[in-house]
């Protein structure tokens, strides 16, 4: 690929669209993208016929509305650019065709929102993510809805709290003399992920229908030598990246970092952030692409939070922060802070909107994969709490315990050999422990899971600093002096909110209790983390800003809890396939080996055969305990009612979670006792070490 001349060759982008637009169609659509003007859907057959003509140029048949329903996934239906001429055809797109488009909406979920039986659904365009070509098909981002106006994806509801935050912090900056058209949210969103090989994916029944293993002994080698993370990357792992890079490139994502993370497998790629809708679209199809990329080099690419226990799963870093169109980043606290009015405002507002309502935070983050991660030292804890880091935390000290500031300023640094360069120290440490941690002139928010759709929590942080935004501009717009009142608003919620400001080491055995001490949630597992959404004052957060209506806000917690329980479900029922169909009998063949040996040995004479004895006594047992807990587990699954999803949460996480590691425990045991050839699954050993 030759860059830069073929980055974005695949987008109807900014460049493509002057090209091909009449002027004046262009300014209206930019004024739309750019200053989120309303869309003037008179310019919509301008803009579908240039669409079309560049698509089809570019040896695209089809388009489709491309969509996030709250499967969590994306969904597509193609139609093709033909038009019935006489006995001829001739390809077309209408701008009505353009705006709107017409899937069936009954068979994704609501939440209870709707009906069953009510299937007609609506997908938009969104005009402020731009469409692209992909595998002969022109891809037109779109919201989609419900024939009664419901939002039923993730698309409208992040613009609409893109629009709330855009509103309200509008209102503050306008107090301050700063003028400008928009406040755009932006976020880059780093992604981890495993590689392994497409020979011992197949051989995995559990990968295959879960995304994860549910039984395996530890590897003899994990990541206890440190030596993988930055470690230099093998050759089909640096073909795979190379090829996925180009890929991305073509799309106009913004792919930057590449590297080994911590765990053998494990790899990580992170873009240059951008603007949230785009951002959360480039993601949702870097997902997508990571996958088909990894098939073309017969590797396969796994998203899932944990897909081997006893390693570190894999998250997805948060990067959020405010900027206006003119350039100017609402986080940046410059280089004297302290007497930054705006700035401490803006990070004030955070630190209220964080501890108001972290527990809406925490459950936009929720799902049975990111269980297995959070509070599990390899990510933060489940507690959300904020770090500021050494020159803000001095800053926020002295607002709130009283005192002078003695500013923290960058210092050079130095290895201390002449040759070597000097260097930039930053102002403040990272803390990797922190779940909302200040990095510069952005907060990264570190408890996303690998395969989440990003929309989720940014829609919530976007939302709850909206608020924080407008409660402020209230009271500041009723008072004669302005950066007086402002002070004075930081001071106070500083106070109110310091219990959520943490500085030190997320994973020391004293946090869970001083978190107590501080009243601050500590939700472990889906089942209770995400019914804050039924809460009145988390359901209020979304109206009063217009995101969701209360049935919309409803809709998302029954939704993620219905996910939960049959995610759980599918995992039983797969552990349970997988004990009777091929564990259970690989360990009766090889225990009965064994006895065979021990009866052959007898036959010729006193010979000893105490290891095989005592491994087939050992096997056997641990058989029949195998045997039992599945019946254990099959019966607890049986008794669990799941039209009460709430209750078949609480089920799923304290009955059949603790009966799954149980039954887990007693296979991995099995499988280290037993002879590799006679185990019907590839090893840790095989999976994380097989890819050269």
């Amino acid at each position: 690929m030759k860059l830069p001349e073929n980055f974005g060759e695949n987008v109807f982008n900014d460049s493509v669209q002057k090209d091909t637009l009449p002027s004046d169609v262009y300014k209206a659509l930019r004024a739309t993208i750019d200053a989120g003007k309303p869309l003037d859907t008179d310019i919509a057959g301008s803009v579908a016929s240039a669409m079309k003509k560049w698509a089809i140029a570019k040896g695209a048949t089809h388009y489709t509305h491309w969509f996030q329903p709250l499967t969590g996934l994306t969904a597509e239906k193609h139609d093709s650019f033909i038009e019935p001429e006489g006995d001829k055809v001739i390809m077309r797109l209408t701008g009505k065709s353009l705006i709107v488009g017409e899937p069936d909406a009954s068979s994704f979920p609501s939440g209870g929102s709707r009906a069953t039986y009510m299937a007609r659904g609506y997908t938009a365009w969104d005009p402020t993510s731009p469409a692209f070509i992909k595998e002969g098909t022109l891809y037109i981002p779109s919201v989609f809805v419900s024939y009664t106006g419901e939002t039923l994806d993730k698309k409208a509801p992040l613009l609409k709290s893109m629009n709330a935050l855009d509103k309200q912090a509008k209102r503050i900056l306008k107090l301050f003399g700063i003028d400008c058209k928009k406040v755009a949210t932006t976020v880059g969103p780093e992604q981890e992920y495993f590689l392994i090989s497409e020979e011992d994916y197949n051989s995995r029944k559990d990968i295959r229908l879960t995304g994860r293993t549910l039984f395996g002994a530890p590897a003899s080698r994990g990541q206890e030598l440190e030596d993988h993370y930055f470690g230099v990357l093998k050759p089909a792992v640096s073909e795979y990246m190379r090829d996925l890079d180009e890929q991305l490139w073509s799309y106009g994502i913004l792919s930057k970092t590449k590297h080994n993370e911590v765990a053998p497998a494990q790899h990580e790629m992170a873009p240059v952030f951008t603007t949230s809708n785009t951002s959360v679209d480039a993601n949702m199809l870097t997902m997508e692409i990571m996958k088909k990329v990894a098939q073309k080099h017969g590797l396969v690419c796994l998203l899932h939070e944990k897909p081997f226990e006893g390693i570190n799963g894999s998250g997805k870093h948060n990067n959020w922060s405010m900027s206006t169109d003119t350039g100017l980043n609402l986080l940046k606290p410059g280089k004297t802070p302290e007497s930054n009015t705006l700035f401490k405002l803006v990070l004030a507002a955070v630190i209220k909107a964080v501890d108001d309502y972290q527990g809406i935070l925490r459950a936009s983050v929720a799902s049975a994969g990111n269980d297995h991660r959070l509070g599990a030292n390899e990510a933060p804890p489940a507690i959300i709490s904020v770090y500021l880091g050494d020159q803000l935390g001095a800053l926020v000290d002295c607002i709130v315990k009283g005192g002078n500031y003695v500013p923290v300023k960058a210092e050079k640094g130095s290895i201390g050999i002449p040759e070597s360069p000097i260097f930039p120290k930053d102002a403040t440490d990272r803390n990797r422990t922190s779940p909302f941690a200040f990095t510069g002139n952005k907060f990264e928010f570190r408890m996303l899971g690998s395969q989440a759709n990003v929309a989720d929590p940014n829609i919530v942080l976007n939302t709850i600093v909206a608020d924080a935004f407008s409660s402020f501009a209230d009271e500041l717009e009723k008072a004669g002096d302005v950066e007086k009142a402002a002070n004075k608003i930081t001071e106070r919620e500083l106070k109110a909110h310091y219990r959520i400001i943490f500085n030190e080491d997320g994973y020391g055995p004293e946090w869970e209790p001083e978190a107590a001490k501080r009243g601050l949630l500590n939700n472990k597992n889906t089942a209770d983390a995400v019914p804050v959404f039924f809460e009145k004052k988390n359901i209020d957060v979304f109206v009063r800003n217009g995101v969701y209506t209360e049935q919309e806000a409803v809709a998302r917690g029954e939704i993620s809890l219905e996910n939960y329980v049959k995610t759980i479900n599918i995992e039983a029922l797969t552990m349970l396939d997988m004990v009777r169909q091929d564990i259970i009998p690989a360990v009766s063949d090889y225990v009965a080996v064994l006895c065979s040996n021990v009866a052959a040995k007898q036959a010729c004479g006193d010979m000893p055969c105490v290891a095989e004895k005592v491994t087939a006594k050992r096997l056997a047992d641990l058989n029949d305990g195998i045997f039992g807990t599945a019946n254990l587990l099959q019966r607890h699954l049986g008794e669990i009612n799941t039209a009460d999803v709430k209750e078949a949460s609480k089920a799923m996480a304290h009955v059949i979670v603790p009966d799954m590691q149980a039954l887990r425990g007693l296979v991995d045991e099995a499988e280290k006792v037993t002879a590799s050839d006679y185990w019907p699954y590839p090893s840790y050993s095989d999976m994380l070490y097989r890819v050269k």
